[in-house]
């Protein structure tokens, strides 16, 4: 496999699983990857499990893919995972890539954003395109200076909040960016 490829296998089934009960997401290969509809989500070296499985709902009620770059802060198998995922595993598609240069190798053309309180972009001045790369960072840290500067970035986006506020949850974040996108589209192929 060449050093910039995903990492897509799915992990090995727990003791006891079969491949009906396996509740984990479909980790897709960029050759299975569809023209995307929608920018692509991207969590940078995720730590805490339960946002990471509503990050997975997020994908399958929205149709984004969600990218994870290692290392992970949790394994895929982690219960609090399937659990803030619910039923939604199945319908989510996500690749796993083993650093952020892998993720961006897999996106060559994307514009990538990313987001940070640091920012003086806001979210709602972007106009987003099908496969641009909305890149969130870990909570507590948000997204390392390394990474802001990297020279794939595009622009660095915030979400407004009030003054003297950390931050939001990672995935409220994710949340209010990938649906402006969508509103953007007037919610092309939702009900």
């Amino acid at each position: 496999m060449p050093d910039d490829a995903p990492t897509t296998s799915a992990p090995a089934p727990s003791p006891g699983v079969t491949g009906a009960e396996d509740w984990r997401p479909h980790l897709g290969s960029g050759t299975e990857r569809p023209a995307p509809t929608l920018p692509q989500l991207v969590f940078f070296e995720p730590r805490i499990p339960g946002n990471t499985g509503n990050a997975i709902r997020l994908a399958a009620v929205t149709g984004a893919r969600l990218h994870l770059v290692e290392p992970l802060g949790f394994d895929l198998d982690e219960p609090k995972l399937r659990r803030a995922g619910l039923d939604y595993h199945d319908l989510a598609a996500m690749e796993v890539h083993a650093d952020l240069e892998a993720a961006l190798a897999s996106m060559p053309e994307a514009r990538v954003f990313a987001f940070t309180t640091k920012a003086t972009t806001r979210h709602t001045d972007v106009e987003y395109r099908p496969g641009d790369v909305l890149l969130f960072g870990p909570e507590p840290t948000g997204l390392p200076d390394d990474v802001l500067t990297h020279p794939r970035i595009t622009d660095q986006v915030k979400i407004p909040m009030l003054p003297g506020r950390r931050s939001l949850n990672l995935t409220n974040s994710a949340s209010i960016a990938i649906y402006e996108a969508w509103r953007q589209t007037g919610f092309a192929g939702g009900v």
